[in-house]
């Protein structure tokens, strides 16, 4: 699975997952999972967009049959920044305390409670716990309150995992906080949540769950690094049995789900198993890791400038996650291939049951990528959103600052690499 080997291979991997709560009507029983843990005050933490849907003030109020004050703030940003992030913690600091939160929405719901809980139960800024070189990359020193996660998008598999993202505005780069506390107490999915999902934000976001899948399912083996003590192994720990098991399951789903949950957003079953999918990606890559496509989404989201895309609001020009890791995927995955050729051949199988092998089976899987992006109307590469060549150099910059993700990549990767991978991906087809 790598080029190199270590003097003394890491012999332990982790594996963390919330509570699971899933199906028709599960959001319907939150009062009573919180009522367990004894609170008396939630915050509720949404957008204005799944606000107007009705979904967060119906949690709220079902609440209240259990004893439990609950107030909504709909002020999270999509795709959540340092500025729209501290002014959030500001709120619920001032409003508080909280004695628990619920995160209703797509992934810039659950980051933004995410940083939260994180600081209103520890001292200190968001840069604190901002991962290096960005921010200081310190470790929560205090338990955080229970937090429960309730997606209404089929994307980011934020609900599973330890992460938080944001863009750091006045660096025009998007990084993370990373820890193990920071993974939600219990994931409720609701497939009915999903059902207002326009079809752009469901090919994006269908677009991040694929990738999630397929970086865990090629990332490095967790033997492949240098063996650590307990308290210096992080949340990425490296492709791991369990991990695998996770990503083929959500790769076997989408096969079957995603083209149809984009043409046929009513479609029920299509968006359970997208739902489904979604956070049994989280659960692998929340545990194994992402690499390059994940790292090249960040400055690709972070210095855009002028990219309006459909179904998204139209208020600022943006490139929403899961579409800014995927303009990349195939050109990363032709580069990653002969770290583990099987691997690549088994996922492009599994994502694409039946279809003929190429002569280079080095083209399987960009192959695949490259024909689902076209169906469900991803952008044409990175000059589909606003890039040329001379961006490039700012571009694999950007990329280079994410050590965290670049680590977990099979084949050792240089800033040259990245740029050829970007050059490369200014059109797909």
């Amino acid at each position: 699975m790598t080029s190199s080997v270590p003097g003394n291979p890491e012999s332990v991997f982790t594996y963390g997952a919330p509570q699971l709560k899933f199906g028709s009507g599960a959001s319907d029983e939150i009062g009573y999972d919180l009522s367990r843990y004894g609170v008396r005050r939630v915050l509720v933490i949404t957008d204005p967009g799944v606000a107007a849907t009705g979904h967060p003030q119906r949690v709220a109020e079902q609440m209240q049959r259990f004893g439990i004050e609950a107030r909504v703030f709909d002020g999270v940003h999509v795709e959540p920044t340092d500025v729209s992030l501290i002014a959030a913690i500001d709120e619920a600091r001032a409003s508080g305390p909280w004695d628990a939160f619920v995160a209703v929405g797509g992934g810039s719901a659950i980051d933004t409670a995410k940083a939260i809980n994180l600081l209103t139960t520890n001292p200190g800024e968001l840069m604190d716990y901002v991962n290096v070189p960005v921010g200081k990359g310190q470790a929560p020193t205090e338990q955080l309150k229970p937090l429960v996660a309730v997606p209404t998008t089929t994307g980011t598999g934020s609900e599973s995992t330890t992460i938080c993202v944001m863009d750091v505005l006045s660096l025009k780069v998007k990084t993370g906080i990373s820890h193990a506390r920071l993974r939600p107490t219990l994931a409720v999915i609701d497939p009915d949540l999903t059902r207002s999902q326009p079809a752009g934000v469901t090919a994006a976001s269908g677009m991040d769950i694929l990738c999630h899948a397929l970086e865990s399912y090629t990332a490095r083996w967790f033997s492949a690094y240098e063996r650590k003590s307990p308290e210096q192994r992080v949340p990425y720990c490296g492709a791991n049995p369990i991990s695998d098991m996770w990503s083929e399951k959500a790769m076997t789903l989408l096969a079957g789900s995603f083209r149809t949950a984009v043409r046929n957003g009513d479609d029920v079953q299509a968006r359970a198993d997208m739902a489904l999918a979604a956070t049994f990606a989280g659960m692998g890559f929340g545990n194994a890791g992402v690499h390059i496509p994940h790292a090249n989404a960040y400055p690709i989201a972070g210095q855009v400038t002028d990219f309006h895309p459909d179904d998204y609001p139209g208020d600022e020009p943006m490139v929403p996650h899961g579409m800014s890791v995927a303009l990349t995927a195939p050109e990363a995955f032709r580069f990653t291939f002969e770290a583990s050729p099987d691997r690549h051949v088994r996922a492009a199988e599994l994502l694409a049951p039946g279809a003929d092998r190429p002569s280079d089976l080095a083209e399987f899987l960009p192959t695949v990528l490259a024909d689902l992006m076209r169906d469900i109307g991803i952008p044409n590469g990175v000059g589909a959103v606003g890039f040329g060549d001379g961006d490039v150099p700012v571009l694999v910059d950007g990329a280079m600052k994410q050590q965290r993700l670049l680590a977990t990549c099979p084949r050792e990767v240089t800033a040259e690499d990245l740029a050829g991978i970007f050059r490369r991906s200014m059109a797909l087809w």
